[in-house]
């Protein structure tokens, strides 16, 4: 049997093994840089349309309307893609501190199975929701 982790779990749940808290990390590594990846693709992306439109001077009206939504549609995965990235940043951090599981509404235990199916959680499920209804 492999040693457990100090981690909080719900009740009712086995303590996080070793290996289960290595495979969420590989996960959420693997995860960061894909992002990683796909943030530097996209900001070379969103560079290059940027300068098309410089050159693009002789537009009419509809050409200049594709490329402004295409550039803000562009922009706006970005910003996604580096929301995703912090948070994974973060839970990798977390796991480093001690402090992953945490709530940090409640303090308590967020729960082994939320985290190994969404590692990213800052919130326990019932904080969740008390936060989506507002």
């Amino acid at each position: 049997m492999s040693e457990t982790v100090d981690l909080p779990v719900l009740p009712g749940e086995q303590p996080w093994r070793e290996e289960e808290l290595a495979e969420v990390r590989q996960g959420l590594e693997a995860y960061t840089e894909r992002l990683r990846a796909e943030l530097a693709a996209a900001e070379s992306e969103v560079a290059e349309r940027l300068s098309d439109s410089v050159e693009g001077a002789g537009d009419d009206a509809t050409d200049i309307g594709a490329k402004t939504y295409q550039r803000e549609y562009d922009l706006a995965l970005t910003y996604n893609t580096r929301d995703l990235l912090a948070q994974s940043e973060r839970a990798i951090q977390r796991m480093d501190a001690g402090t992953y599981g945490v709530c940090e509404s409640c303090g308590k235990a967020i729960g082994k199975a939320r985290l190994q199916a969404f590692p990213r959680a800052i919130q326990c499920v019932k904080c969740k929701q008390r936060e989506e209804r507002r």
